[in-house]
């Protein structure tokens, strides 16, 4: 066996590095008893290296292109160009020309060949490259084929390939290609199967797209294929095309198009027999490489022949489940507004903090957190409020699962869990609660609830000083347990206020036919710890918009030195220690702050710079109280103005009290829904400085690389390394590979545990063309210019801007105090970034979809928070 050439027999997925992915899989799929796959061998990547490793010109320009940027094509296309001369044109060496010589006298001198490129970064599991390198079909002679061997050394370097690299940060020079060549076959019919539906994801539907001759016309969409989809034995849809031409080898080598005869171009290219067995086909390969798969596949003297498969790498990963039922899964992220991928610990660290608050697991799935809600759908009563609360939360998430109910195949086979997603006992006591409260409509409620958490944690972060080592558990369960039992009464607070929000806009757009009128009336209530956050950092930019030398230092601050830094100079201590108090109460929070391992604003204070200068550059001094007082006096010039108009009505005076009874309530109750959430994260971070304790320590002993790497263990993982002082640091390796993928992903509102996501669609009917549609959660209309942000530590705010985002959290909330209008992707009516823009007077419009795509930053835009649409102007 020859390092420079193996027969596909000799091969399997260790070869990986030396045959390339088309070349290992084709290996794999050898050793699959019964399937027909065409023989051939790989001229191997050490090839191709004895050809290019000492070459000095192709290894300065190697150099040359390592230093390219991607939008710089023209170059790209120069050096490229270049490269690929000077492969072709290198003599293949002698051994490797016998060899190739050899293998094709064995195969058959007169039979004709493809010759295929097979790159080391090409069809793997997360990134397929596919297509980047070139294929030649029915190539004779081995003269041909030696000079087709070096055409696809040289397709490495075509720009297509080059920029594909580029683009997925790897490198030109650890990128080797092996070539594959295998048998020719002359098929009637030829395709490509996924043995996962490519569009809604089912893992159960087999999708196959077939078409007359060779496979190369549809791949190059010179025809439409038929679609088949075939789902366990069964053929569930077909959708036969009209296939003008096809592709077919001529007899000189080569290939040519032809045009199909008219009375065959609508015929079904396979017959369902074939459909059936091509399925059963698919899902011996699915097994074998234990993956969803892509195949290509053909149809020759009634046989088929599978000529390559890869793995389907678009798939978002579907939680997973140990029955045959239908589970139907929600994104835990899209109702935190926190939609990016989560590390180990931290998803498993909040999935124990959330089954001791409500006893329901959690599943994991490309990164984020799903919960099953397959129960509250199998029951009527259940599923009606179940679907109806989503509206709050998020309306496409709501859309998703109407359509859920929709479906007979996935209703009637739903998971039947032994206990509902949250207890009927502990929801009837938040009823009880609820009505108790709105009843007693007393501020001092909430007030009694936030003095009462304030102690609880204050006490907690005492403990925390003294824990080390396996008292971490202890004392992050029993601290849980005291979170809960703190928490329980408090959410008939909460759902009070949201009551009352709910009955004000129902009922007086019946009564005054005006929307959203709980909006105005929520401006500037009490209690409300995350709208505070903002208003109290403009007291913070108002101490230091006096001293000029602090304000050009941040300018362009040192993370390292920062308060160091401060306090050289003047009026840096002023500074220094009005950050630091406001730190003392807020810096335990950050952007996507439900994840443990997000870097706190207590942990890298210089997060919050950006919007220091922003309230400098948009705002006079005093704003804090400005803004709170005209927030206060629009809200009460709204209620006189409401309870006015009822009592003109019909029964106004019945109305009007009823209506002041409710404002009233929501005035008392509606700030204090953002308070549990600050107890949790405050909660969180008394826990992860233990936390951080405790990877030091490991970092110490050898055991861990850096601190950071805790958050790749899960949390009984963690418990046992802390307990055993052992651990196998691939495990961190691995799964620092996995996140890296998995933050590339989009995740679905709702996925099933086939994996098929669920669409969510709006109705746009009834919004102007050419507007994107959204769920209006703050009324009003503004105009101004779009501000497409990302991070917070990017926000370069100015007065007039509306703020497009992928989803605010209440860390936001200091943005806020400096935009005129706010749209997202994700949300509803009762979250953070709503019950925010509410009170701060901001038309707001939120479940946006890709709204930071479709929006340009810079663009003007006019956000119609009433309606629910938002107009890109210019």
């Amino acid at each position: 066996m020859s390092s420079y050439l193996l027969s596909f027999k000799d091969i399997d997925k260790s070869k990986l590095e030396v045959v390339g992915g088309k070349g290992a899989n084709l290996g794999e799929l050898s050793r699959i008893e019964g399937l027909q796959v065409p023989e051939g061998f790989c001229v191997t990547t050490m090839a191709y290296k004895k050809v290019i490793e000492y070459n000095k010109e192709f290894n300065r320009l190697l150099e040359e292109l390592s230093h390219i940027k991607v939008d710089d094509r023209k170059k790209i296309g120069v050096i490229c160009g270049k490269i690929r001369s000077l492969i072709e044109g290198i003599t293949i060496p002698k051994d490797i020309d016998e060899g190739i010589t050899a293998f094709i006298k064995k195969f058959g001198e007169k039979n004709a060949y493809a010759v295929r490129s097979s790159a080391t970064a090409e069809d793997l599991p997360l990134a397929s490259f596919a297509g980047q390198q070139d294929t030649y079909l029915n190539i004779l002679g081995k003269d041909d084929i030696l000079h087709h061997v070096s055409k696809c050394w040289a397709s490495l370097f075509t720009d297509r390939a080059v920029i594909y690299r580029i683009q997925n940060n790897f490198d030109h020079s650890r990128v080797y290609l092996s070539v594959v060549i295998q048998k020719m076959v002359f098929p009637v019919a030829s395709g490509i199967m996924f043995t996962a539906d490519p569009i809604s994801g089912n893992r159960k539907v087999t999708s196959i797209d077939a078409s007359f001759g060779l496979g190369e016309a549809l791949v190059s969409g010179l025809v439409n294929a038929d679609i088949y989809k075939a789902k366990a034995g069964k053929i569930i849809d077909k959708k036969i095309s009209t296939k003008k031409v096809g592709i077919y080898g001529i007899p000189k080598g080569g290939t040519e198009q032809r045009e199909i005869d008219a009375d065959q171009q609508n015929d079904q290219t396979l017959t369902d027999q074939q459909i059936l067995q091509l399925e059963q086909i698919g899902r011996k390969i699915e097994v074998y490489f234990g993956r969803p798969q892509d195949t290509e596949w053909c149809l020759y003297e009634n046989k088929i022949y599978i000529v390559q498969s890869r793995p389907i790498t678009t798939l978002y990963p579907a939680p997973i489940v140990a029955d045959d039922k239908t589970h139907v899964f929600f994104s835990f992220g899209h109702r935190q507004m926190m939609t990016e991928a989560m590390s180990p610990l931290s998803m498993t660290f909040f999935a124990v903090l959330f089954k001791m608050m409500v006893d329901t697991p959690m599943y994991y799935a490309g990164g984020r957190i799903y919960v099953d809600s397959s129960n509250e759908l199998r029951s009527p009563i259940m599923r009606k409020s179940f679907v109806k609360g989503l509206k709050s939360v998020d309306v496409l998430m709501q859309n998703a699962f109407y359509n859920v109910l929709k479906r007979d195949d996935i209703m009637k086979n739903l998971y039947k869990s032994k206990k509902a997603m949250v207890p009927v006992k502990l929801i009837s006591y938040w009823l009880i609660k609820t009505i108790e409260y709105y009843r007693k409509n007393d501020p001092s409620i909430p007030e009694y609830f936030m003095s009462r958490s304030r102690a609880m944690m204050s006490d907690l972060e005492q403990q925390s000083q003294k824990i080390s080592g396996n008292e971490l558990f202890d004392f992050a369960e029993k601290s849980m347990a005291r979170i809960k039992d703190n928490m329980m009464d408090t959410y008939g607070v909460v759902f009070s206020g949201a009551y009352a929000t709910s009955w004000i806009n129902k009922k007086l757009e019946k009564w005054l036919g005006e929307k959203n009128l709980a909006d105005t009336l929520a401006q500037s209530v009490s209690n409300n710890v995350t709208s505070e956050m903002g208003l109290e950092l403009l007291d913070v930019s108002d101490v230091i918009r006096k001293y000029p030398e602090v304000i050009k230092y941040l300018e362009h601050p040192k993370d390292e030195t920062f308060f160091e830094d401060l306090v050289k100079l003047p009026g840096g201590i002023e500074a220094r220690d009005a950050i630091r108090e406001f730190l003392k109460k807020y810096g335990m929070r950050c952007s996507a702050e439900i994840d443990i391992s997000r870097t706190r604003w207590n942990e890298r204070p210089t997060i919050l710079v950006p919007l220091i200068l922003g309230n400098i550059k948009v705002y006079p001094p005093n704003a804090h109280e400005a803004k709170f007082e005209q927030g206060l006096r629009e809200a009460k010039e709204k209620e006189q103005d409401i309870l006015s108009r009822l009592q003109k009505l019909s029964g106004g005076r019945a109305k009007a009290k009823k209506a002041k009874r409710a404002i009233s309530v929501l005035r008392n109750y509606a700030g204090y829904r953002e308070f549990n959430k600050y107890t949790l994260i405050w909660y969180e971070w008394v826990i992860k400085q233990v936390i951080m304790k405790e990877a030091e320590r490991l970092v110490l002993q050898g055991l861990i690389k850096k601190p950071g790497d805790i958050f790749y263990l899960e949390y009984e993982e963690l418990r046992e390394v802390i307990k055993t002082n052992k651990l196998d640091y691939s495990i961190i390796q691995k799964r620092k590979e996995d996140y890296e993928i998995y933050e590339k992903l989009t995740p679905p509102r709702v996925i099933t545990s086939d994996g098929e996501i669920i669409s969510s669609q709006y109705d746009i009917s009834k919004i102007p063309k050419g507007a994107l549609a959204g769920v209006p959660v703050s009324a009003g209309i503004i105009e101004g210019r779009a501000r497409i942000i990302l991070r917070i530590e990017d926000a370069n705010i100015e007065e007039g801007d509306i703020l497009v985002t992928t989803f605010t959290d209440p860390s936001w909330t200091p943005v806020f105090v400096s935009i005129k209008g706010l749209v997202t992707e994700v949300g509803g009516m009762m979250t953070h970034g709503a019950v925010v823009a509410r009170e701060y007077g901001l038309p707001a419009l939120v479940s946006v979809e890709n709204a930071t795509k479709l929006i340009k930053d810079g663009q003007r835009i006019r956000v119609n928070g009433t309606e629910g649409y938002v107009e890109i102007l210019h």
